[in-house]
């Protein structure tokens, strides 16, 4: 007989609703698994070392054949199953150009594109209609097509109290290292194209990883620096502006001290149903964290979501 007293599992997956305007109209496409019978959206179970925008761009690739960029996150769908409880959280995404989405043959038989109206009448789960309410809500609004800006604490350096030189040259620590290079798998997520960062070699060695395996440009911006932002916090906020006025997605990777006033920027620049989302406490964001900001299309330099990821910690 179970044990009523022993806490229950939470199973945690991740998945997207990939979508796509055809002739102006929303389109949202569920696949179809033989083994359940059923149409749902493509998730499954995390890997271990994974963090769930990977889980759900991987899952995304082995089930539809399809790669994705994530946008703004939907409701995580909750319900039970043998081991306890299942957690399974959900992006809005949308294709990389020129690719189709195919099923594997194996989990998935058939893949199709729908309207919302039709898609909620073929999904066979309850669960999966809240996400798809979300979805449509937000292309209502205006706030589905987004552009992301990431925001990052550079990974664990040496610690100060043991480092002699200049503190521009002062390195990442071996754990930060491995921060570095998980970063690198987390970023892919959301794909920046340009990175600009303070030009201290803690900073230039947490994109590094990512940068050089996907041939990423890389900008060094003094006013970054932790001196710089001190005396001139100005010129920080004025790069962390510009950042916001492009229109590719990019990354800031700066410090600590400096946070607060990159965040003072993105307060300017979002409603207060999101402004109560970004870290308002001392360390703000911790070693190698990052923050997800979703820049509105319809309205460049509005931010409509942001999330938080760590992508390696011990």
């Amino acid at each position: 007989m179970p044990d009523a007293s022993r806490p229950r599992a939470v199973v945690l997956a991740a998945g997207a609703l990939c979508w796509r305007l055809r002739g102006g109209e929303l389109e949202v496409l569920l696949i179809h698994r033989p083994r359940y019978d059923d149409w749902s959206w493509p998730k499954g179970k995390q890997d271990p070392g994974e963090t769930l925008p990977e889980t759900a761009v991987r899952e995304v690739r082995e089930e539809a054949g399809v790669r994705i960029t994530l946008g703004i996150a939907l409701p995580t769908a909750t319900y039970p199953v043998s081991a306890g409880r299942k957690d399974v959280s959900y992006w809005a995404a949308q294709l990389h150009a020129a690719t189709v989405a195919r099923p594997d043959g194996k989990e998935v038989d058939r893949v199709c594109w729908a309207d919302p109206a039709t898609a909620a009448g073929m999904l066979t789960n309850p669960t999966d209609l809240e996400p798809l309410r979300a979805l449509v809500a937000a292309h209502e609004a205006d706030e589905l097509q987004t552009r992301e800006v990431l925001v990052i604490r550079h990974a664990k350096a040496k610690p100060r109290s043991g480092w002699t030189h200049a503190e521009g040259q002062r390195p990442l620590a071996a754990t930060g290292r491995r921060q570095a290079h998980a970063l690198a798998g987390l970023l892919l997520a959301w794909r920046p194209q340009k990175i600009v960062t303070s030009p201290w070699l803690r900073c230039t060695q947490t994109i590094s990883p990512y940068a050089k395996a996907h041939d990423v440009k890389v900008s060094t911006e003094s006013a970054l620096t932790e001196a710089n932002a001190r005396r001139k916090p100005r010129r920080a906020a004025a790069v962390i502006e510009k950042v916001l006025e492009k229109s590719r997605p990019m990354a800031v990777c700066t410090h600590r001290p400096v946070l607060p006033v990159v965040l003072e920027v993105l307060a300017e620049h979002s409603p207060v149903a999101v402004t109560r989302h970004l870290p308002d406490s001392d360390p703000y964001l911790s070693p190698g964290e990052v923050l997800v900001l979703h820049v509105s299309v319809a309205e460049p330099g509005s931010v409509v979501a942001v999330e938080r990821h760590q992508p390696f910690d011990d």
